[in-house]
């Protein structure tokens, strides 16, 4: 169990690179929903599966209108 939760955590900050070292956001939000995920996962393998329920749903929600916003000033010639 012990491994499976190292991994997790190895998998996490990996997604969290992932999501700094893209400059474009359409990449960047692949690194996010895949750290998001994998950090919910790794809240369900320590036993927490509530706290990981509500961490997906608003970390999720809030950071995705950001992208949504960000894109549409990406797009925006002017």
């Amino acid at each position: 169990m012990a491994y499976l939760v190292l991994f997790w955590g190895g998998c996490f900050i990996l997604g969290a690179l992932a999501v700094a070292s893209n400059p474009s956001p359409y990449y960047g939000v692949v690194g996010l929903v895949m750290g998001s995920v994998i950090g919910c996962g790794w809240l369900v393998s320590v036993g927490a599966s509530f706290v990981s329920l509500v961490l997906f749903m608003v970390y999720l929600g809030g950071m995705l209108v950001v992208f949504v916003y960000s894109v549409f000033l990406a797009a925006d010639p002017f």
